[in-house]
């Protein structure tokens, strides 16, 4: 079952972000184990709407990451069909709660060429840029998070975080007000990752990167969104919430689009004049 993850990390004014350990007794909602997020934490995380035109209603259904004032990082099973239609989309920002007000349309969706539809996240590429009508402005809400240096730098045991609005469970929706949940998840070895999938006939790729604990992961509804870790103090998006076996299982931890293997591509859109 594929994914719609959102990640977001937390940012106070220019200071460098800090979560706090909910503690004992925190209610464990939204993300598999995980726990309310407050406003402002995860400035980076996007919410991405879509038009059903036979409802003539907007869903949220993926999250995603602004990575640039003009440009958010996002999953490209996000996005079916061979020609996904910009104006059906718009993306929230700076929001815990699911909300329209203030967002952005999109222009443009640039999924990987590599990606494949008919195989989808399991094929690998999994990722997408989306490209805002409009430029965003930084806020102590709205911040763009930092992409990794290009070499790998987070070794297996890494604590890092993701976020979203999906399922608290394979079968159960995030109850209201359906407020951002985050959790922390461990970056598992690739190795261990490959095996354990490799049990159930799937393949982890090269591209792909692997983080959870039983009872702690991302799950249906959060795809897109960002897999956050510390680097040298500040945060950084190492992951992009792709696919998994069911959610927060055993020996089946999340898989995520790794985004040091997508850097070339994604400077190439971003730093174009096009």
């Amino acid at each position: 079952m594929l994914w719609l993850l959102v990640l977001t990390l937390p940012c106070l004014g220019g200071s460098v972000p800090v979560t706090l350990d909910p503690g004992p007794g925190t209610e464990l909602v939204g993300i598999v184990g995980g726990h309310d997020a407050s406003n402002g934490a995860w400035p980076w995380q996007v919410g991405l709407w879509v038009l059903d035109p036979t409802k003539d209603q907007w869903d949220l259904f993926c999250g995603g990451s602004l990575i640039h004032p003009q440009w958010v990082l996002t999953a490209a099973h996000c996005f079916p069909g061979r020609n996904p239609v910009p104006w059906h989309f718009k993306v929230q920002l700076g929001r815990v709660r699911p909300s329209l007000n203030g967002s952005v349309q999109v222009a443009r969706i640039i999924r990987h060429p590599e990606y494949r539809l008919e195989k989808g996240a399991v094929g690998g590429a999994d990722v997408a840029l989306l490209k805002l009508e409009d430029s965003v402005r930084p806020s102590n809400l709205v911040r763009w998070i930092r992409l990794p240096p290009n070499s790998p730098v987070f070794p297996p045991g890494t604590r890092c975080w993701v976020t979203g609005w999906g399922r608290i469970g394979p079968e159960e929706p995030l109850p209201p007000p359906q407020n951002l949940q985050e959790v922390e998840v461990p970056i598992v070895a690739d190795e261990i990752c490959r095996q354990q999938y490799l049990k159930i006939s799937k393949v982890i790729k090269d591209d792909m990167l692997c983080a959870g604990s039983p009872g702690r992961d991302s799950c249906k509804g959060d795809s897109g969104g960002p897999l956050v870790c510390k680097w040298r103090n500040t945060w950084v998006q190492v992951g992009v919430v792709s696919w998994g076996e069911s959610c927060g299982l055993p020996n089946f931890p999340g898989v995520y689009a790794r985004v040091t293997s997508f850097l070339f591509w994604i400077h190439g859109h971003i730093h174009s004049s096009h």
